[in-house]
């Protein structure tokens, strides 16, 4: 299906975009090879198949969530590059 420029234009100025002569075309091309693409998917027997919302087995991928001890400040300070009287150390955010 291919659209025309002031087909295009229209699109354009709804989604309030400014587009050039060259964009505009490009633009032009490319909505009309997507409009193709859904044509051809609009000619593909569906008859039986069963809607659905998604195509793969629903599988949580997260760990059950438990109540564990943390860690102590030592082990949380381990690696930590500056620390003083068992806080981390940082560079200031604000100039006083």
């Amino acid at each position: 299906m291919a659209l025309s420029s002031q087909e295009v234009a229209h699109v354009a100025r709804l989604a309030r975009l400014r587009l050039s002569a060259e964009e505009l075309e490009r633009m032009r091309s490319q909505l009309s090879n997507i409009l193709d693409y859904i044509a051809m998917l609009q000619e593909v027997n569906v008859d039986g198949v069963p809607p659905t919302a998604q195509v793969t087995d629903l599988v949580t991928v997260m760990r059950p969530d438990e109540v564990t001890t943390g860690l102590t400040r030592e082990q949380a300070l381990a690696n930590a590059p500056d620390q003083r009287e068992g806080m981390f150390r940082v560079k200031p955010v604000f100039d006083a």
